[in-house]
Protein backbone atom coordinates (compact mmCIF):
# COMPACT_ATOMS: atom_id res chain seq x y z
CA UNK A 1 0.00 0.00 0.00
CA UNK A 2 1.16 3.55 -0.72
CA UNK A 3 2.82 4.92 2.45
CA UNK A 4 1.01 8.22 1.94
CA UNK A 5 -2.40 6.54 2.18
CA UNK A 6 -4.02 5.85 5.55
CA UNK A 7 -6.77 3.27 5.95
CA UNK A 8 -8.82 2.58 9.07
CA UNK A 9 -11.57 0.07 9.88
CA UNK A 10 -14.87 1.19 11.45
CA UNK A 11 -18.01 -0.53 12.67
CA UNK A 12 -20.96 1.62 11.65
CA UNK A 13 -24.74 1.61 11.84
CA UNK A 14 -27.08 1.69 14.79
CA UNK A 15 -25.95 -1.80 15.82
CA UNK A 16 -22.27 -1.24 14.92
CA UNK A 17 -22.41 -4.20 12.53
CA UNK A 18 -21.57 -2.56 9.18
CA UNK A 19 -17.87 -3.03 8.43
CA UNK A 20 -16.30 -0.06 6.67
CA UNK A 21 -12.87 1.11 5.52
CA UNK A 22 -12.00 4.82 5.46
CA UNK A 23 -9.20 5.68 3.05
CA UNK A 24 -7.58 9.10 3.30
CA UNK A 25 -4.40 10.83 2.22
CA UNK A 26 -1.95 11.59 5.04
CA UNK A 27 -0.74 15.19 5.31
CA UNK A 28 -3.62 16.39 3.15
CA UNK A 29 -6.27 17.13 5.79
CA UNK A 30 -7.01 20.65 4.58
CA UNK A 31 -7.60 19.54 1.00
CA UNK A 32 -9.70 16.61 2.17
CA UNK A 33 -11.91 18.76 4.37
CA UNK A 34 -12.66 21.04 1.44
CA UNK A 35 -13.84 18.20 -0.77
CA UNK A 36 -16.95 16.01 -0.53
CA UNK A 37 -16.48 12.62 1.08
CA UNK A 38 -16.83 9.71 -1.35
CA UNK A 39 -18.90 6.67 -0.36
CA UNK A 40 -18.58 3.51 -2.49
CA UNK A 41 -21.40 0.95 -2.42
CA UNK A 42 -21.35 -2.84 -2.88
CA UNK A 43 -22.00 -4.37 -6.29
CA UNK A 44 -24.50 -7.19 -5.81
CA UNK A 45 -23.09 -9.64 -3.26
CA UNK A 46 -19.46 -8.70 -3.96
CA UNK A 47 -17.93 -7.26 -0.81
CA UNK A 48 -16.39 -3.82 -0.45
CA UNK A 49 -13.14 -4.53 -2.35
CA UNK A 50 -15.08 -4.75 -5.62
CA UNK A 51 -14.39 -6.94 -8.66
CA UNK A 52 -10.64 -7.61 -8.96
CA UNK A 53 -10.09 -5.13 -6.05
CA UNK A 54 -11.47 -2.36 -8.24
CA UNK A 55 -12.81 -0.28 -5.34
CA UNK A 56 -9.61 -0.62 -3.32
CA UNK A 57 -7.62 0.85 -6.20
CA UNK A 58 -10.22 3.56 -6.85
CA UNK A 59 -10.31 4.54 -3.16
CA UNK A 60 -6.55 4.92 -2.99
CA UNK A 61 -6.43 6.86 -6.25
CA UNK A 62 -9.05 9.29 -4.90
CA UNK A 63 -7.30 9.58 -1.55
CA UNK A 64 -4.11 10.41 -3.41
CA UNK A 65 -5.73 13.59 -4.73
CA UNK A 66 -7.26 14.64 -1.40
CA UNK A 67 -10.60 12.85 -1.12
CA UNK A 68 -11.66 10.89 1.94
CA UNK A 69 -13.28 7.65 0.75
CA UNK A 70 -15.50 5.27 2.70
CA UNK A 71 -16.43 1.84 1.36
CA UNK A 72 -18.56 -0.50 3.41
CA UNK A 73 -20.42 -3.80 3.25
CA UNK A 74 -24.20 -3.79 3.27
CA UNK A 75 -25.79 -5.88 6.02
CA UNK A 76 -25.40 -9.56 5.25
CA UNK A 77 -22.64 -9.00 2.67
CA UNK A 78 -18.92 -9.47 3.19
CA UNK A 79 -18.01 -8.89 6.82
CA UNK A 80 -21.21 -7.09 7.86
CA UNK A 81 -23.77 -8.98 9.93
CA UNK A 82 -27.34 -9.34 8.63
CA UNK A 83 -30.09 -7.10 9.96
CA UNK A 84 -32.62 -8.64 12.32
CA UNK A 85 -35.66 -6.43 11.62
CA UNK A 86 -36.94 -8.53 8.73
CA UNK A 87 -36.55 -5.78 6.13
CA UNK A 88 -36.57 -6.59 2.42
CA UNK A 89 -33.11 -6.62 0.80
CA UNK A 90 -33.79 -3.25 -0.88
CA UNK A 91 -35.12 -1.60 2.28
CA UNK A 92 -32.21 -3.03 4.26
CA UNK A 93 -29.60 -1.60 1.88
CA UNK A 94 -31.26 1.82 1.78
CA UNK A 95 -31.40 1.84 5.59
CA UNK A 96 -27.69 0.94 5.70
CA UNK A 97 -26.83 3.89 3.45
CA UNK A 98 -28.81 6.27 5.64
CA UNK A 99 -27.08 5.08 8.81
CA UNK A 100 -23.62 5.33 7.27
CA UNK A 101 -24.28 8.87 6.02
CA UNK A 102 -25.66 9.76 9.47
CA UNK A 103 -22.37 8.63 11.01
CA UNK A 104 -20.34 10.67 8.54
CA UNK A 105 -22.45 13.75 9.29
CA UNK A 106 -22.65 13.52 13.08
CA UNK A 107 -19.30 11.94 13.92
CA UNK A 108 -17.12 13.35 11.13
CA UNK A 109 -18.87 16.63 10.35
CA UNK A 110 -19.38 15.66 6.71
CA UNK A 111 -22.08 17.68 4.93
CA UNK A 112 -21.37 16.74 1.29
CA UNK A 113 -21.33 13.21 -0.08
CA UNK A 114 -20.47 11.73 -3.46
CA UNK A 115 -21.78 8.19 -3.90
CA UNK A 116 -20.23 5.74 -6.34
CA UNK A 117 -21.88 2.50 -7.41
CA UNK A 118 -21.66 -0.16 -10.10
CA UNK A 119 -24.76 -2.05 -11.26
CA UNK A 120 -26.95 -2.59 -8.16
CA UNK A 121 -24.73 -0.15 -6.26
CA UNK A 122 -25.62 2.53 -8.79
CA UNK A 123 -29.33 1.72 -8.38
CA UNK A 124 -29.10 1.94 -4.60
CA UNK A 125 -27.29 5.26 -4.96
CA UNK A 126 -29.97 6.95 -7.09
CA UNK A 127 -32.86 5.55 -5.03
CA UNK A 128 -31.34 6.96 -1.84
CA UNK A 129 -29.78 10.18 -3.04
CA UNK A 130 -32.74 11.86 -4.73
CA UNK A 131 -34.24 12.67 -1.31
CA UNK A 132 -31.09 13.09 0.79
CA UNK A 133 -29.67 16.65 0.70
CA UNK A 134 -26.26 15.45 1.86
CA UNK A 135 -25.64 13.75 -1.50
CA UNK A 136 -24.33 16.31 -3.97
CA UNK A 137 -23.01 14.04 -6.73
CA UNK A 138 -23.23 10.49 -8.07
CA UNK A 139 -20.96 8.29 -10.15
CA UNK A 140 -23.22 5.61 -11.63
CA UNK A 141 -21.65 2.74 -13.55
CA UNK A 142 -24.08 0.61 -15.58
CA UNK A 143 -27.18 1.59 -13.59
CA UNK A 144 -30.59 0.19 -14.53
CA UNK A 145 -32.34 2.30 -17.16
CA UNK A 146 -35.50 1.62 -19.17
CA UNK A 147 -35.37 0.00 -22.57
CA UNK A 148 -36.33 2.04 -25.63
CA UNK A 149 -37.37 1.31 -29.20
CA UNK A 150 -33.84 2.08 -30.37
CA UNK A 151 -32.44 -0.29 -27.71
CA UNK A 152 -34.37 -3.19 -29.28
CA UNK A 153 -33.41 -2.11 -32.81
CA UNK A 154 -29.70 -1.97 -31.91
CA UNK A 155 -29.88 -5.30 -30.11
CA UNK A 156 -31.45 -6.99 -33.15
CA UNK A 157 -28.97 -5.42 -35.57
CA UNK A 158 -26.05 -6.69 -33.49
CA UNK A 159 -27.37 -10.24 -33.74
CA UNK A 160 -29.09 -10.38 -37.12
CA UNK A 161 -26.30 -12.50 -38.65
CA UNK A 162 -26.03 -14.95 -35.74
CA UNK A 163 -27.76 -18.30 -36.31
CA UNK A 164 -27.81 -18.94 -32.57
CA UNK A 165 -30.06 -15.88 -32.06
CA UNK A 166 -32.71 -17.26 -34.43
CA UNK A 167 -32.57 -20.65 -32.72
CA UNK A 168 -32.99 -19.06 -29.28
CA UNK A 169 -36.09 -17.19 -30.45
CA UNK A 170 -37.54 -20.32 -32.01
CA UNK A 171 -37.18 -22.41 -28.87
CA UNK A 172 -38.27 -19.63 -26.51
CA UNK A 173 -34.88 -19.05 -24.89
CA UNK A 174 -34.15 -15.61 -26.30
CA UNK A 175 -32.99 -13.07 -23.69
CA UNK A 176 -34.41 -10.31 -25.85
CA UNK A 177 -37.88 -11.86 -25.94
CA UNK A 178 -37.88 -12.39 -22.16
CA UNK A 179 -36.80 -8.79 -21.66
CA UNK A 180 -39.52 -7.51 -23.98
CA UNK A 181 -42.19 -9.52 -22.12
CA UNK A 182 -41.01 -8.14 -18.78
CA UNK A 183 -40.98 -4.65 -20.26
CA UNK A 184 -44.66 -4.99 -21.21
CA UNK A 185 -45.71 -6.72 -18.00
CA UNK A 186 -43.90 -4.68 -15.37
CA UNK A 187 -44.07 -1.40 -17.25
CA UNK A 188 -47.86 -1.49 -17.16
CA UNK A 189 -48.15 -2.61 -13.55
CA UNK A 190 -45.69 -0.25 -11.84
CA UNK A 191 -47.34 2.61 -10.02
CA UNK A 192 -45.93 6.11 -10.43
CA UNK A 193 -46.00 6.79 -6.70
CA UNK A 194 -45.24 3.38 -5.20
CA UNK A 195 -41.75 2.40 -4.08
CA UNK A 196 -40.09 -0.53 -5.86
CA UNK A 197 -39.96 -3.68 -3.76
CA UNK A 198 -36.70 -4.93 -5.28
CA UNK A 199 -34.05 -4.09 -7.84
CA UNK A 200 -34.96 -7.03 -10.08
CA UNK A 201 -37.30 -5.09 -12.34
CA UNK A 202 -36.31 -1.57 -11.38
CA UNK A 203 -35.75 -0.46 -14.96
CA UNK A 204 -39.47 -0.96 -15.65
CA UNK A 205 -40.59 0.97 -12.56
CA UNK A 206 -41.83 4.55 -12.86
CA UNK A 207 -40.21 5.39 -9.51
CA UNK A 208 -36.79 5.07 -11.11
CA UNK A 209 -37.54 7.84 -13.58
CA UNK A 210 -38.93 10.02 -10.80
CA UNK A 211 -35.79 9.43 -8.72
CA UNK A 212 -33.59 10.69 -11.54
CA UNK A 213 -35.79 13.72 -12.15
CA UNK A 214 -35.84 14.56 -8.44
CA UNK A 215 -32.06 14.25 -8.19
CA UNK A 216 -31.48 16.54 -11.16
CA UNK A 217 -34.07 19.07 -9.91
CA UNK A 218 -32.39 19.07 -6.48
CA UNK A 219 -29.00 19.90 -7.98
CA UNK A 220 -27.28 16.50 -7.83
CA UNK A 221 -24.45 16.22 -10.34
CA UNK A 222 -24.37 12.85 -12.13
CA UNK A 223 -21.61 11.06 -14.03
CA UNK A 224 -23.16 8.03 -15.74
CA UNK A 225 -20.78 5.49 -17.27
CA UNK A 226 -22.10 2.67 -19.45
CA UNK A 227 -20.32 -0.35 -20.92
CA UNK A 228 -22.66 -1.30 -23.73
CA UNK A 229 -23.77 -4.46 -21.91
CA UNK A 230 -26.35 -5.53 -24.48
CA UNK A 231 -29.07 -6.42 -21.98
CA UNK A 232 -28.74 -3.03 -20.32
CA UNK A 233 -27.74 -0.43 -22.88
CA UNK A 234 -26.95 -0.71 -26.57
CA UNK A 235 -26.19 2.91 -27.46
CA UNK A 236 -24.80 6.01 -25.77
CA UNK A 237 -27.96 8.15 -25.70
CA UNK A 238 -30.29 5.52 -24.23
CA UNK A 239 -30.51 7.26 -20.85
CA UNK A 240 -31.44 10.54 -22.55
CA UNK A 241 -34.14 8.82 -24.61
CA UNK A 242 -35.51 6.97 -21.59
CA UNK A 243 -35.52 10.11 -19.42
CA UNK A 244 -36.20 12.95 -21.90
CA UNK A 245 -35.90 15.78 -19.36
CA UNK A 246 -32.81 14.59 -17.50
CA UNK A 247 -30.20 16.11 -19.80
CA UNK A 248 -31.02 19.76 -19.24
CA UNK A 249 -28.18 22.00 -18.09
CA UNK A 250 -24.77 20.68 -17.06
CA UNK A 251 -25.80 18.29 -14.28
CA UNK A 252 -25.41 15.08 -16.29
CA UNK A 253 -22.27 13.76 -17.97
CA UNK A 254 -22.45 10.57 -20.05
CA UNK A 255 -19.60 8.21 -20.91
CA UNK A 256 -19.96 5.10 -23.06
CA UNK A 257 -17.39 2.29 -23.13
CA UNK A 258 -18.25 0.37 -26.29
CA UNK A 259 -16.94 -3.16 -26.04
CA UNK A 260 -16.00 -3.01 -22.36
CA UNK A 261 -17.33 -5.71 -20.06
CA UNK A 262 -19.67 -4.98 -17.18
CA UNK A 263 -16.94 -4.84 -14.49
CA UNK A 264 -14.21 -3.08 -16.51
CA UNK A 265 -11.88 -6.08 -16.42
CA UNK A 266 -9.53 -4.75 -19.10
CA UNK A 267 -6.61 -2.83 -17.66
CA UNK A 268 -7.03 -0.16 -20.35
CA UNK A 269 -10.77 0.21 -19.66
CA UNK A 270 -10.19 0.48 -15.92
CA UNK A 271 -7.43 3.05 -16.35
CA UNK A 272 -9.70 5.12 -18.58
CA UNK A 273 -12.56 4.79 -16.08
CA UNK A 274 -10.41 5.97 -13.18
CA UNK A 275 -9.12 8.90 -15.19
CA UNK A 276 -12.67 9.98 -16.10
CA UNK A 277 -13.92 9.66 -12.50
CA UNK A 278 -10.96 11.49 -10.95
CA UNK A 279 -11.00 14.32 -13.49
CA UNK A 280 -14.77 14.75 -13.09
CA UNK A 281 -14.60 14.87 -9.29
CA UNK A 282 -11.70 17.31 -9.27
CA UNK A 283 -13.57 19.66 -11.62
CA UNK A 284 -16.81 19.15 -9.71
CA UNK A 285 -15.81 19.55 -6.07
CA UNK A 286 -15.46 23.36 -6.01
CA UNK A 287 -18.99 23.68 -7.44
CA UNK A 288 -20.80 21.29 -5.11
CA UNK A 289 -22.62 22.83 -2.20
CA UNK A 290 -24.80 21.32 0.47
CA UNK A 291 -28.29 20.80 -0.91
CA UNK A 292 -31.38 22.07 0.82
CA UNK A 293 -33.55 19.38 2.38
CA UNK A 294 -36.76 18.75 0.44
CA UNK A 295 -39.81 20.29 2.06
CA UNK A 296 -41.37 17.95 4.58
CA UNK A 297 -38.30 15.73 4.79
CA UNK A 298 -37.59 14.19 8.17
CA UNK A 299 -34.10 14.91 9.56
CA UNK A 300 -31.86 11.87 9.93
CA UNK A 301 -31.50 10.55 13.46
CA UNK A 302 -28.07 10.69 15.07
CA UNK A 303 -26.34 7.39 15.84
CA UNK A 304 -23.83 6.48 18.49
CA UNK A 305 -20.11 6.99 18.11
CA UNK A 306 -18.01 4.03 17.06
CA UNK A 307 -14.86 3.29 18.99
Amino acid sequence: MNSKINEQVYLLGKQHTLVAIMTRASGNAVASNQKPTVVILNTGIVHRVGHHRMFVALSRALAGIGFNVLRFDFAGIGDSEPRTEGLSPLDSSLADIGEVLDWLQHERGVSRIVMIGLCSGADHAILHSHSDPRVVALVLMDPSIPTTARFYAQYILQRVTRLRSYISVAIGRSSLVRLWIRDLFYGRRASVDSLPVSLENLRFHHYLKQSYYNAIDNGVQILAVFTGDTLRQTYREQMLDAFPDIGSGDRLKLEFFQGADHVFTSQADRARLFEIVLDWLVALSPRTETRQAPSGANPSSQISSVS
